[in-house]
């Protein structure tokens, strides 16, 4: 049962218990093996880290194509808000030149972090990238191009558990907690 927790100096509140994340990640993956099933490449599937581990832990085992997994890291939040720049902490761990890559990120809010990343993949060379993101706060989604695949939408509200932190604390917590306002 989903309970209160404490995590550094914050408290967070039960917000989607993981039997729903799951079902969510069952219909992306659907999608994505529709789109790549009969694909005469391979193409990669790039975690972006830390936060997506757990996403693209369980989107790898309900996807039925050939793929390679590769990955890159970024941040953009201190504390429980986002800093308006997108750093890369680790770079990209495959030769992406040509490729067909699926990246695969935790939560999108004001879409930063994709624009980053598609720069990073533009200079690699890429010849497609498509999007695929676990969570997305469309209230303060303010890109342009649209995300190619998303398993839910949520308000715009400070979230832990499923890969996402506090201070990198809550990244172990199987279902999904929001940050209790009424403190």
């Amino acid at each position: 049962m989903m309970e209160r927790i404490t995590l550094g100096d914050k408290s967070f509140v039960p917000y989607i218990p993981y039997e729903r994340i799951s079902e969510a990640i069952d219909q992306v993956a659907d999608r994505l093996n529709a789109d790549y099933q009969d694909s005469e490449d391979t193409p990669v599937v790039l975690c972006i880290l830390n936060g997506a581990i757990l996403f693209c832990a369980e989107l790898l085992k309900r996807l039925h194509f050939n793929l390679e997994l590769s990955s890159v890291k970024l941040t953009s939040y201190c504390g429980t808000q986002s800093t308006g720049q997108v750093k890369t902490v680790g770079g990209l761990t495959t030769d992406l030149k040509g490729r067909r890559v699926i990246m695969v990120e935790d939560i999108v809010d004001t879409g930063q972090t994709i624009v980053a990343i598609r720069q990073l993949l533009e200079e690699a060379g890429v010849k497609e990238s498509r999007i695929c993101a676990l969570l997305l706060k469309p209230e303060v989604f303010c890109q342009k191009a649209p995300l190619d695949y998303v398993a839910m939408e949520i308000p715009n509200r400070f979230i832990v558990g499923f890969g996402l932190d506090y201070n990198e604390l809550g990244r172990n917590l199987k279902d999904i907690y929001v940050l209790d306002d009424t403190q």
